[in-house]
């Protein structure tokens, strides 16, 4: 029955098997793809009427199915919305209650096409699609045939410069996790290079003690060093690199793994440039000093993970001079210089990866990537090559349906010129804020961003979720991060059509939150 209603839907839409879909332009058309314009033209969507609400967020459905939904679990009682993922396309989420709102959270930032894109649309008739979806294959053990060349085409083209290896996983937490992996083995290798010893000479005495969590077998000395307001992930690893929310963290047990201080900058940047660089200096000694101290009490750092933007925390920035001198730091203390990219990259900040941006003369040691990728997973230098087979490992190591789905992804990017885009969209919604902070400052301050990775302050947690409240029931879903921060996170197919329409139900829902009771 499900299946027949999502069958008859999709005939609806026009996205069922050999229908052809019409395309639509979201960008302005007095400048989308003109001769001599910098903006390109969008990448085709499904035509959809727009905004169109129903009934208030929750709906009577919505609430239905939440009750329904909690006598199971609940799904880790978190819950917000029920989407309809047949009726939703483009950049707009129809929830259960047949709400279409325009969605700029897109997924928690996971979505890059939006929904029901005819490019993915076309990538799921690959026949590979279906021999890959019904015989999901061990990538660690039996990889299909196809998998050095899909690589290939997907995240080799796009790897960070000077990072010719990839290793896919699930998610990004498990990406970390094996990251930190891979950079403990390193270290290892090297402890063991100075005592004369090859990577995998290990002496007895490692090898029993391993078995029961102790040293030396278990590097129970070495950590990797994070930074307040990072976020990198919920397994134990990744859950004590992560400092965003007492939520995530409460009652877990944690490594005895260092934290450092994260720049708090002021905005405008321009007004605050001393205290900026001022607040760098700082965070910087800090991470020094805890490399050093570290060291004379013989539990070293093996590596340092950082967000170019730490989103969870409250999209929080620093200069890229900040982050060359962390590398720097890192590189004198022997230990990996790894960047999480898993919210930030596949050309969410206009560069493919928002590191670009730094200008680094060497590229970092690891890099991470999920969510607009498809699949977890990290790019790495050679030297951190794993020294033995099922010391990185699991069962599914990524999956390869993604790999289809990804390869879709970087060709609509490169087809339709969606860097640009974001960087053109950003502009304008930048724009739209400052004047917004100007006409209503308790609830849009402290505006930051890089491409479409956009948050602003408003004056209290409060004034925040009243915010993001009274966008959803008109309309606008935008996420929320920090302690009163909200944020967007577009797809990449976000046009100025789109903007145009965000502008109007912003405009709208801060005149009626501005009104004195």
């Amino acid at each position: 029955m499900i299946a027949l209603r999502a069958n008859q839907r999709l005939l609806k839409t026009g996205l069922a098997r050999g229908v052809a879909v019409r395309s639509v332009q979201h960008v302005a058309p007095n400048t989308a793809g003109e001769e001599g314009s910098a903006l390109p033209r969008s990448a085709p969507t499904v035509p959809g009427a727009g905004i169109a609400m129903r009934t208030a967020v929750p709906g009577p459905e919505v609430t239905k199915l939440t009750q329904r939904l909690a006598a199971h679990g609940g799904m880790g009682g978190a819950t917000s919305l029920f989407g309809d993922y047949v009726a939703s396309e483009d950049s707009y989420f129809v929830d259960a209650d047949g709400n279409r709102m325009l969605d700029m959270f897109m997924q928690i930032a996971s979505l890059p096409l939006g929904y029901n894109h005819p490019a993915m649309q076309q990538a799921m008739q690959d026949p590979l699609m279906g021999a890959f979806a019904q015989s999901r294959a061990a990538l660690g053990m039996f990889p299909p045939m196809e998998l050095p060349q899909l690589l290939e085409e997907t995240f080799l083209k796009v790897a960070p410069k000077g990072l010719s290896r990839v290793q896919p996983m699930l998610c990004g937490s498990s990406a970390n996790e094996n990251v930190f992996k891979a950079a403990f083995f390193a270290y290892r290798a090297k402890q063991r290079k100075a005592e004369g010893r090859e990577a995998t000479d290990f002496v007895p005495e490692e090898l029993e003690s391993c078995m029961m969590n102790q040293a030396p077998g278990c590097a129970n000395d070495l950590s990797i060093l994070s930074f307040s307001g990072g976020f990198h992930g919920r397994t134990l690893g990744a859950l004590t690199c992560t400092h965003s929310k007492h939520i995530h963290k409460i009652d877990v047990p944690a490594f005895d793994w260092p934290t450092a201080p994260f720049p708090r900058l002021r905005y405008p940047l321009e007004e605050h440039s001393e205290h900026n660089a001022a607040e760098e200096a700082r965070c910087l000694e800090a991470v020094e000093a805890i490399f050093q101290t570290r060291l004379a009490e013989g539990r070293p750092v093996a590596g340092a993970i950082i967000e170019p933007i730490l989103s969870e925390g409250g999209d929080l920035h620093a200069s890229a001079n900040f982050f060359k001198r962390l590398q720097g730091i890192c590189r004198e203390f022997g230990a990996a210089f790894i960047v999480d990219e898993v919210q930030t990259g596949v050309c969410a900040s206009g560069h493919m990866w928002a590191h670009e941006a730094w200008g680094l003369e060497e590229s970092p040691d690891f890099v991470s990537f999920s969510k607009k990728a498809l699949i977890g997973g990290y790019y790495y230098k050679e030297q951190f090559q794993p020294p033995q087979g099922y010391r990185v490992f699991n069962t599914w190591m990524g999956d390869a349906t993604k790999l289809l789905l990804f390869r879709a992804v970087l060709q609509t990017i490169e087809k339709y010129g969606l860097a640009t885009l974001v960087q053109e969209v950003s502009k304008e919604l930048i724009r739209t804020l400052e004047v917004a902070a100007g006409q209503h400052p308790d609830y849009v301050s402290n505006i930051r961003g890089q491409g479409t990775i956009i948050a602003f302050d408003a004056a209290s947690p409060a004034h925040r979720d009243a915010l993001a409240a009274h966008l959803r029931n008109n309309g606008v879903i935008v996420g929320t991060n920090g302690a009163q921060s909200v944020r967007f996170r577009p797809a990449l197919t976000f046009g100025m059509a789109h903007v145009k329409e965000f502008q109007q139900v912003f405009h709208h829902t801060l005149q009626r939150l501005s009104v004195p009771n």
